[in-house]
């Protein structure tokens, strides 16, 4: 006999179901306790069996043997015969049990040795995460709107969000709020805000398609795209000095910053429609762009071919599309097809070189690991509800994702998730509504999470790097080479 057992929820029984269900607690202490919990029960259901004497055996005798011998009168011989242990013939080898200190018999516990010995083993320790926020804000008017990116978090620790028609600055070592924009008097609103890697300006798109620069400093407008896209920008990046931005119109333009020229020196159209999320890995090398399509586009500017593969298909079932390979930019580098719901949640791995996670929508409800250097699927992992935003730790090898729609109770979730195992290392709850907006700390520590419920919540998901990282120097010569 061998079964499995688990703790019960709190929550009470649920109707089974065949997708797989995000846990309202997380739980990798409770997957823990469920497994020393189950091995208990085993050793103590079904202990390994003793080792018991054999049955004696009766002589064989030949049937002839039987037939021919008479029947002899029972004699005066003991019929039993008792010998006591220190008399018996091998006076060498006693059976001395109740000698031994720690055996069964002198033991107060109600279990067995071997269940014993694994409560009081040294276990994993497992990295406890806080589950309520340690501060929330008001974001009146911020939008529950899945293809907008409304919220973003910049390297000199200054949050930025687009709240309707006006962008505010949250500085985090001091809570101070302003205002940086109002585009009310252009009857204009803000669909997505993004922040320069390194300094202080703040790319802002609009619904009607105009893109505006604007520096944190002085609360002033550096540049203005008036005709940068013909719909609305719901997706913007930087790469150094050139800025990136995806638009309903389905297109995706470069341009830098630095030129005088407002048209952009590269388009590349590689969706049929929306275009909703884009993020540049952080070496400087390819773009990921996801689309209402359902499709992940990885672009590379620099010219550079793909790698040779046998065919053009994935690990998975083939969804990688030939999208020519001429490595001009004019046309993406790969092409994955593999979602079945809009792509909005892109996340390069700032710990391996090439590998991309990106997220699906309600129908898709899925997160999918890509090696962009070949062009095959890594992994992939149901999380049973829509994929809103990926984030990765910058001082460990987990991703973030929140979510919104589901066909489970379990909905508007922050899941933290080890890599490449896959194991949920935390849920997060509170929002009320879909958990649209992700943004993560310079330092790496700290999350925040922005919902149709008009709350900025923050979130203690990362534990401090280990030791001292290198601050940036202008002494360093070496980083100041083009």
């Amino acid at each position: 006999m061998r079964t499995s057992y688990h703790l019960m929820d709190e929550s009470g029984p649920s109707t089974p179901s065949k997708s797989r269900i995000i846990p309202t607690e997380s739980d990798a202490l409770k997957e823990q306790a469920n497994a020393i919990f189950t091995s208990i029960l085993h050793t103590e259901v079904t202990p390994p069996s003793p080792r018991r004497p054999t049955s004696p055996q009766r002589p064989t005798t030949s049937s002839s043997a039987t037939t021919t011998l008479p029947p002899s009168t029972p004699t005066r011989k003991r019929i039993f015969h008792y010998t006591s242990p220190a008399t018996s013939a091998n006076p060498s080898t006693p059976t001395r049990r109740l000698d031994t200190p720690t055996d069964e018999a002198y033991s107060m516990s109600p279990v067995r040795a071997e269940s014993r010995q694994l409560l009081e083993s040294p276990r994993r320790q497992l990295r406890s995460v806080c589950k309520t926020p340690y501060r929330v804000l008001d974001a009146p008017d911020l939008a529950d709107d899945f293809y907008l990116n409304l919220v973003d978090w910049s390297n000199t620790n200054v949050l930025g969000v687009g709240l309707g028609s006006c962008v505010y600055l949250w500085t985090a070592h001091n809570a101070a709020v302003s205002k940086l924009c109002d585009l009310a008097g252009s009857n204009d609103t803000v669909s997505s805000v993004s922040w320069v890697q390194k300094g202080t300006l703040l790319a802002i798109g609009t619904l009607s398609g105009r893109m505006h620069i604007y520096d944190a400093n002085t609360l002033q407008v550096q540049r203005s795209y008036n005709n940068a896209h013909t719909q609305r920008i719901g997706a913007l990046a930087w790469n150094s000095h050139i800025l990136s931005s995806g638009s309903r119109d389905r297109m995706v333009h470069h341009r830098d910053v630095r030129e005088p020229s407002h048209r952009p020196f590269k388009r590349c159209a590689g969706h049929r429609q929306e275009v909703c999320g884009l993020k540049w890995a952080r070496d400087g090398g390819p773009l990921a762009s996801g689309g209402n399509d359902n499709k992940v586009c990885i672009w590379d500017l620099r010219g550079s071919k793909r790698a040779s593969v046998t065919g053009s298909s994935t690990s998975g079932s083939g969804s990688v599309e030939d999208a020519g390979g001429s490595g001009s930019g004019d046309a993406p580098l790969w092409k994955f097809h593999e979602h079945t719901a809009a792509v909005k949640a892109l996340a390069w791995d700032p710990h391996v070189s090439g590998v991309l996670a990106t997220g699906g929508g309600t129908q898709d409800k899925h997160i999918r690991f890509w090696n962009t250097f070949n062009g095959t699927m890594l992994s992939e992992l149901d999380t049973g509800s829509q994929v809103c935003n990926l984030i990765w730790s910058l001082t460990s090898h987990e991703l973030v994702s929140t979510h919104g729609f589901s066909s489970t109770t379990a909905q508007n979730q922050i899941c933290i998730w080890k890599y490449p195992t896959l194991n949920m290392v935390a849920s997060l709850t509170g929002h009320t509504h879909r958990v649209l907006y992700l943004a993560m700390s310079p330092d790496g520590e700290t999350i925040v999470t922005g919902a149709g419920d008009e709350t900025l919540r923050f979130w203690n998901a990362f534990p401090k790097k280990e030791g001292g990282e290198k601050r940036e120097t202008r002494l360093d010569y070496g980083r100041l080479i083009r």
